[in-house]
């Protein structure tokens, strides 16, 4: 027991420090636990013996993971990029899996091990790209979407591998009736759980949340993930097979942001442990004398893979910048294929050196990522002559749009917090133009008569082309500081005079955006805290030409009363933001449930979202009364919460 708790304390001290360590050079943490399990495992210090329970411990990372992924999987998300799901995505691994499976077969091994190897190296990380493109804000560019699309197709074809790799081990004779057996099985088990997993979904997740018990809710989640997880299991299928079916029912529901919110801890912490367990199973003593087999291997998940899926992006008609970009966003290994080739060491497929040599591959062209995207743009510039056409296209279209916009003020980023600046600064008749990287918000906006334009506000000429020249503010409306600093950069060198008002998270950054050349930083907490403090003594009885002095004093001192409080253990996760109301659009497409309908007929009271407006196609927004009928092309903008929103978008598009 002692060595167990000295392991396990031992384990955790390191993971922490290696963790922090990759925040501060803005690493994903998956890099810290791959490099400990290399290191503490036991083929490099022994500190930790490989253990069974360890193992069977991180299998359920995987199991959360793929939970996760399922509540991606909506049909209307599917059916809005079937295109790049289904056709590039689908290309990507099928190119990849005949690469890899016909040059293992050409150096003399047999089909199986090349269907193995070619699985797992068609995979890329959906854990490491998004979290790198989330944090670049590319999530939403197209070669994001196209990256996101091929990561979705990646992550349902690992559903059918699940169930192949187990059984390519038997006798050729046999081969043949065990898939058509898994195949029948597997039909089975998804006609039995989609179809009474739909009806009663639902209705059980209604009555777990009519009970206001978030502790009810979270056992509820577990429940059910492990419960789906443990029938698939017991089916002869696989547990993570299991918790992608339970995500994937409730995606249906209007629970599913809740839900991802609240699982999101469990399945860091034993993502994590499976990486520090993939890490572990890396045999230095092969490395050493395998190192040409290891450095091809790479070139495979390197430059080669970048190549297919650059070329096949162009065959779907992106550009070459956007192939290209897409290519470097997903030439690396990824974590399920450390589970594939995990399932085929155990059915004895793979050689012990073909196996180690590629789990060594996996691990170095995952690290080499973060660097290739995050020099990605310049490489593009090199590689596609065309990228400077496009880039001078779009830059054309921002000028056409703000060139008549004079003493305006540039928001960058039109979120939450961006649109309601846009709406104040509006009702004061002060013109605004605003930029954004999320296409979906931008065609949104743009359909409610929005001024924003889709650009990336840090880079030099964007913001020229939006009349940074012209301009008599400029707002940095996301809580971003690297970008900030960017934008800093370039006001400074062009229109030093130019007032800038920064938004931040917290005052740990206020004297580094000042410095920078910032005339304001708002730093969100410490506002929060002046309003609480406001609110409070008015409840106390103090009056309120008195509570707006002291607040106005505490501003006018530049936030230096309150700068470096304590930091609590309750301060993260404190903002809400599932419960904030947002304003969302859904277009009545043909077929659409809602058209013929009144307002008052379809009851979105009842659901707690408002109708603010419509958009017929070439007449102005309206603010509709209860007798006004929907059509086809109608663009409705609706107020609410997500979870709401997302029932409202089902009932007006399917009728549920």
């Amino acid at each position: 027991m002692d060595s167990i708790l000295k392991n396990l304390l031992f384990l955790l001290a390191t993971a922490v420090l290696t963790v922090v360590l990759c925040r501060k050079i803005k690493l994903p943490p998956m890099l810290g636990y791959l490099v400990i399990g290399i290191f503490i495992g036991p083929h490099a210090l022994g500190i930790i013996p490989s253990s069974e329970e360890a193992i069977h411990l991180a299998e359920f990372g995987v199991v959360f993971l793929m939970f996760t992924l399922g509540l991606e999987f909506n049909l209307a998300k599917l059916k809005a990029m079937r295109r790049i799901v289904f056709g590039l995505g689908l290309s990507q691994v099928l190119s990849v899996l005949a690469l890899v499976g016909g040059g293992v077969m050409l150096l003399g091994l047999s089909w199986q091990v090349g269907l193995a190897l070619g699985a797992a190296m068609a995979m890329s990380s959906t854990a490491m790209v998004s979290k790198l493109l989330t944090d670049r804000n590319e999530l939403n560019a197209p070669h994001g979407q196209n990256a996101f699309g091929i990561l979705l197709f990646q992550d349902l074809a690992v559903v059918p591998f699940l169930i192949m790799i187990p059984v390519l081990s038997q006798p050729a004779e046999q081969l043949a009736a065990s898939l058509g057996f898994a195949a029948l099985k597997i039909i089975a088990v998804l006609t039995l759980l989609l179809w009474l997993g739909q009806k009663l979904m639902r209705p059980w997740f209604n009555l777990v949340a009519r009970q206001h018990s978030s502790e009810l809710f979270m056992l509820n989640i577990l429940l059910t993930t492990l419960g789906i997880a443990w029938m698939t299991e017991l089916a002869g299928l696989s547990l993570a097979l299991g918790a992608f079916l339970a995500g994937m029912l409730i995606a249906e529901t209007e629970y599913r942001y809740q839900v991802e919110d609240d699982i999101r801890p469990f399945r860091d912490l034993l993502l994590g442990l499976f990486f520090v367990t993939v890490g572990m199973n890396l045999n230095f003593a092969i490395l050493q004398t395998q190192w040409p087999l290891i450095l091809g291997l790479v070139m495979v998940l390197g430059p080669i893979k970048v190549l297919v899926i650059a070329g096949l992006a162009r065959l779907f008609g992106n550009s070459a910048g956007t192939s290209w970009r897409t290519g470097f966003a997903l030439g690396q290994g990824g974590e399920f294929a450390f589970v594939l080739l995990a399932l085929a060491a155990g059915q004895h497929l793979m050689p012990a050196t073909l196996l180690q040599s590629t789990i060594a591959a996996i691990i170095v062209s995952m690290m080499i990522t973060p660097f290739l995207i995050q020099h990605s743009d310049k490489l593009v510039l090199r590689l596609a002559s065309s990228e400077w056409m496009n880039l001078a296209a779009n830059l054309h279209q921002i000028a056409v749009r703000s060139m008549a916009n004079s003493g305006h003020v540039i928001l960058c980023g039109y979120g939450r917090s961006g649109q309601s600046l846009g709406r104040i600064l509006h009702a004061e008749n002060i013109t605004f133009f605003a930029l954004d990287l999320d296409p979906e918000m931008v065609r949104e906006a743009g359909a409610a008569g929005e001024s924003v334009v889709f650009g990336d506000a840090a880079k030099r000429e964007v913001l020229i082309a939006a009349g940074l020249m012209r301009a008599r503010a400029l707002i940095v409306t996301y809580a971003e500081t690297h970008s900030a600093m960017k934008i800093l950069e370039v006001v400074h060198q062009l229109r030093p005079e130019l007032p800038v008002i920064v938004r931040t998270q917290d005052d740990s950054d206020i004297d580094l955006l000042k410095n920078a050349g910032a005339a304001e930083v708002v730093a969100e907490i410490m506002e929060g805290s002046l309003m609480l403090a406001s609110h409070t003594m008015m409840l106390l009885g103090v009056p309120l030409n008195k509570v707006v002095r002291r607040i106005r004093e505490v501003r006018e001192a530049r936030y230096q009363l309150i700068r470096g409080f304590y930091r609590g253990i309750h301060e993260e996760n404190e903002d809400g933001d599932r419960h904030q109301p947002r304003l969302h659009t859904v277009q009545l497409t043909q077929n659409a449930y809602a058209i013929g309908y009144t307002i008052g007929e379809l009851k979105l009271e009842q659901l707690r979202v408002e109708v603010r407006s419509i958009r017929r196609r070439n007449q102005p927004a309206v603010q509709p009364s209860q007798d006004y009928q929907l059509q086809n092309g109608d663009v409705v903008v609706l107020l609410g919460e997500q979870e709401d929103l997302a029932a409202a978008e089902i009932l007006l598009l399917q009728g549920n």
